[in-house]
This record gives structure tokens, sequence and C-alpha cells, in this order.
């Protein structure tokens, strides 16, 4: 595809109205410009099952995800909800190259709609982006790095609702809550809306999936909380 703005902005017309005419259930599949995305996208796919490295792949997929910039932005902007293969795809692929909030946007369309992963993934579209996300950044988050809360916090938001093991769900949350207290934070406590944001997120990760790995965050965070209330009541 070219990439010229020229060129971009007519994808993103052609985009917008194929959209428009897929609106209530209809496929995308035989609009001219989806094919040909598919088709670039078929492409893609070829040069990056060449890459063992996981690494490498989420950097292949920053360096072209731009290429399919004007297609989402259309069919974001026609907001009309016809099954959509591309756009299902791409949502996972921002994702693993670490383009969060790009995905996160796509993810609110795609789960808005009722969308599905194509037929190649097992998952539902809900579950891929609470697991990948609550994966990356409680892998993050272990190795002492600081993960992005307002990722953490649309991801918990534009999942809520969606059908999922209740692991996956319980790994998010503990994800959120880890990232509202990271390590040191009993000696400098965060304030106490976190605090008791991260109590209710532990809790229910623990009733999801008892074996989250959220029991000791959990009595942490209780210590923090009953330090808060101890202040207060003393004031």
């Amino acid at each position: 595809m070219a990439d010229s703005p020229a060129k971009r902005h007519l994808q993103r017309v052609e985009a917008e109205e194929a959209a428009k005419r897929a609106a209530g259930g209809n496929l995308m599949e035989g609009t001219p410009i989806y094919q040909q995305t598919l088709l670039q996208l078929a492409t893609d796919r070829a040069r990056l099952k060449q890459i063992q490295s996981s690494k490498a792949k989420g950097q292949l997929k920053a360096a072209l995800l731009p290429t399919y910039d004007a297609y989402i932005e259309g069919v974001l902007a026609a907001d009309a909800g016809g099954q959509d293969d591309v756009v299902s795809t791409l949502m996972l692929w921002n994702i693993d190259a670490g383009m969060y909030d790009a995905a996160l946007d796509i993810a609110a369309y795609v789960l808005a709609h009722g969308l599905t992963m194509p037929d190649r993934f097992e998952r539902t579209a809900g579950c891929v982006v609470a697991e990948e996300i609550g994966i990356v950044a409680l892998n993050a988050l272990k190795t002492g790095a600081a993960f992005d809360l307002g990722v953490l916090n649309r991801a918990v938001e534009v999942t809520k609702g969606h059908d999922m093991p209740d692991q996956v769900r319980a790994r998010l949350l503990l994800a959120r809550a880890r990232s509202l207290l990271p390590p040191g934070s009993e000696e400098t406590p965060p304030n106490a809306e976190d605090v008791g944001r991260a109590v209710e997120d532990l809790r229910e990760a623990i009733r999801l999936h008892d074996s989250c790995g959220g029991k000791e965050d959990l009595k942490r965070a209780e210590r923090l909380q009953k330090k808060f209330e101890t202040s207060q009541s003393n004031d």
C-alpha cells in the first residue's frame, strides 16, 4: 500500500464507507478496501512467520502497523460494527507491539459491537485483551518496571462483563493492584483511594482464582488500609 497523504485519505474514506455498508452484522468481506487490506495482512503475516523471537515479531509489527492506520481510522469513524477480521487482528498486533492505547481504542469498538476474533484464534476478543495486557503488565512489574496504570484501568473497564476464564480476569485485576501498590509503598504509601481500590481488586482476583498469587499482596494492602483508617480516626 502506498503511504502518500492522498492515498491514506482515500483508504480512510473507502474503509469508512465500506464499514457503513457492512453495518448490522454484514461482513466487510467482498468490499475492495477490505480485500486489499486483507491481502496486505496476509503478506505481513507471512513475514512474521519467518521470525521466531517474540520481541523481534513485536518490533516488526510496530513497524508495519502504520500501514493500516487509515483503514482502522475509517472503520472506527463509521462505528458501524460489521464483522472485520482485519480490525480484530490489528487489535492484538497493537498489544504485541506495546501500543496499548491504540489497541484499547480498537478494543472499545470490537467489544462494543461484538466482533469476534478470526477463526485461527480460540479466545474471545475480550479474553484476548484482558489476558495479553494482564500478562505483559505482570511481567513488567515482576522486573521492578512500572506499567501504565491508565492502560490497566482502561483494560479492566473495556473488558468488564465480557466472557473469559476466571483466571484471566483475576490476572488483570492482580496486575492493576500491583501497579497501584508498587514495592516500597508501605514506606511511602499511595493515597487511601488507591489502597482501597487495590484491596477490592485483590479480593476479587482471589475470589475468581484462589491461586492467582495475590494473597500476600492483599495482606500488605490491608495493612496499608488499616494505617489509613487509624490515621483518620486519630484526626
